[in-house]
């Protein structure tokens, strides 16, 4: 898969509420959030560790994505969230840009802005 073809198929499956990680995350895959306190994550399995509690840590009402947008290796995801944080049961609405970094059809990097 290239850059483009990849990007098509993770937002498809984020759109359809799946986890893209499985399918798409590289063994050696990090994750990186905008949060400052927030290291960065290091591979397949603390990766995908980190979106199962973040799950477990909030309701999501709706999840919209615009994109992919594609620039060479790389690709954007705008989310659009509406969500509840469990642990307070205060409802949030936010946006999201996702960047996305592709080797070999598999995503290496995510990278959050907000």
């Amino acid at each position: 898969m290239d850059t483009r073809e990849t990007a098509q198929a993770f937002a498809a499956m984020l759109r359809e509420g799946k986890d893209a990680g499985e399918a798409f995350w590289h063994e050696d895959v990090s994750s990186i959030e905008a949060m400052g306190g927030s290291p960065a994550v290091h591979g397949k399995e603390a990766v995908t560790a980190k979106g199962a509690a973040w799950y477990a840590a909030h309701e999501v009402h709706g999840f919209e994505v615009d994109g992919p947008y594609v620039n060479d290796d790389q690709f954007a995801l705008h989310m659009h969230m509406d969500i509840t944080v469990r642990a307070t049961g205060q409802r949030i609405k936010f946006l999201e840009v996702g960047l996305y970094t592709v080797q070999e059809g598999k995503v290496v990097e995510e990278r959050f802005f907000y």
